[in-house]
């Protein structure tokens, strides 16, 4: 905000180049003829058209695809699908449940914020090697600050989705550019520097494509935002069929507590 003077030219108009409609008439969708040029379109084209601005060829369009289905785990135990699911347990509707888990997709070490982080690594990473750089001392440095984003995963550090969705962009000739092999570089410093556990997660190769695809990490970061959502509604639908409350109920000896010990109630009343 710099004053009522900036407001002023905002008031009463919206300027908009990404499109509008006329109710009755017709719909324009970034310069298009949202019904006569994009009638018989691909979602996801038209998806990734409206984030960037630009058209993407079939092969692409595809790839971006795998990447959603890929990581559509319908597991209830997984952190976002458990808002999914309660929120199915507890009569409240799909759009809201859906909605919240999106949101809590969004989380910063995982999901959605740590592909951002993975893509703005790369992009940097990137450069300092354009600016002559080794790669291996760029790493040791971002070593330092604890977190390289798109390695190094919990539970397993194998990550079952990269040999599909590596297999994927070979089949359609998009595992040749730049940020891919970069990707694959990296990995192979952090095994040579003892980094063992720091194998290469979906959120660093999918960002690596991305980047490849001339995305920016905002662009980046709106596409993978549905990323989980179609292993949502079954975690939704299941939990809405068992009987209310009944997901992952937790017993009062279930829980470790350690707080205050027992205290006597009494009452205020003489």
């Amino acid at each position: 905000m710099n004053g009522p003077k900036l407001l002023a030219e905002h008031t009463g108009i919206l300027r908009s180049k990404v499109g509008a409609c006329w109710p009755g008439t017709r719909a324009v969708f970034r310069g298009h003829d949202l019904h006569q040029d994009f009638h018989d379109s691909d979602w996801m084209a038209l998806y990734i058209f409206g984030i960037t601005g630009r058209h993407y060829t079939p092969e692409q369009v595809r790839l971006l695809h795998g990447i959603w289905v890929l990581t559509s785990y319908p597991d209830t135990r997984i952190w976002n699908n458990r808002v999914a699911a309660l929120a199915g347990s507890s009569r409240s509707t799909p759009t809201l449940g859906l909605s919240a888990a999106l949101a809590v997709s969004d989380a910063r070490i995982y999901g959605g914020g740590s592909g951002l982080r993975a893509i703005d690594f790369f992009l940097r990473t990137a450069k300092a090697r354009a600016s002559g750089q080794k790669l291996r001392d760029f790493i040791v440095e971002e070593l330092k600050s604890t977190y390289i984003y798109g390695y190094g995963r919990p539970i397993d550090s194998r990550d079952e989705r990269l040999p599909w969705l590596t297999r994927l962009a070979g089949e359609l000739g998009l595992n040749q550019g730049p940020h891919f092999k970069m990707a694959f570089e990296i990995e192979n410093i952090l095994q040579k520097l003892g980094k063992t556990n720091l194998r290469m997660n979906y959120a660093g190769l999918i960002a690596a494509l991305a980047a490849d695809l001339g995305l920016t990490p905002r662009e980046f970061h709106i596409f993978i935002m549905p990323m989980f959502l179609a292993g949502m509604p079954p975690c939704w639908l299941e939990a809405a069929e068992k009987p209310e409350g009944a997901l992952f109920p937790t017993p009062c000896d279930g829980i470790a507590y350690e707080g205050l010990p027992t205290r006597p109630w009494r009452s205020r009343i003489t």
